[in-house]
């Protein structure tokens, strides 16, 4: 008796630690994880004192370079560096860019839904081997057709998809922030070619 005691205490040792971490990676999980109380404010952000539009040079951008590649849109593509002497705001750096962007009914500004109005209200989207189809914003783009925000953290870096939205990320100096008007089925990455 004495030894299956001792063995259902030890099988309860050893399911501890695994208990443990699931607790505390369900507790990360639901909390965001986020640092610090719940209370706690966010930092500010340091935006530039001038952050007006400049075209990129040959010698690239000393502010933070944003792109827009329209894909099969048929719009020319929008490369500009936004002058910025510190960390600013993604939404900040393509409105001052002369960008519009508009988001979707379910989701608001959280997703692009239209890059300076396209795909327009009444315009038809062909994508090859997908039905046609005139995108109205109302919830998310269909998965062969749909503007992605990419970053890229320094001039010489390679692009990457953007891991949050225009209105929480934030670029700095040498940095640009890209917007592809991607499509197709496959999973290859789309990153802009404007630059």
């Amino acid at each position: 008796m004495r030894r299956a005691g001792a063995a259902a205490l030890a099988t309860l040792d050893a399911m501890k630690l695994p208990l443990l971490t699931a607790a505390v990676l369900g507790a990360l999980l639901l909390s965001g994880c986020t640092a610090g109380s719940p209370t706690s404010t966010p930092e500010p952000v340091e935006t530039s004192t001038s952050t007006d539009a400049a075209s990129t040079s040959d010698d690239g951008c000393a502010g933070v370079s944003v792109v827009a590649d329209f894909g099969i849109l048929d719009a020319p593509a929008v490369d500009v560096c936004v002058d910025s002497s510190g960390t600013i705001l993604a939404s900040e750096a393509i409105a001052t860019a002369g960008i519009t962007t508009e988001g979707n009914a379910d989701y608001g500004d959280a997703v692009v839904c239209r890059v300076d109005g396209r795909p327009a209200a009444d315009e038809t989207v062909t994508v090859d081997g997908q039905e046609p189809f005139i995108e109205p914003c109302s919830s998310m783009s269909p998965a062969y057709a749909f503007w992605a925000l990419w970053v890229k953290p320094a001039a010489d870096a390679e692009w990457g998809f953007a891991m949050e939205g225009l209105e929480t990320l934030k670029a700095e100096p040498g940095q640009s922030i890209g917007l592809v008007y991607t499509t197709g089925t496959g999973t290859d990455p789309q990153p802009p070619t404007a630059e």
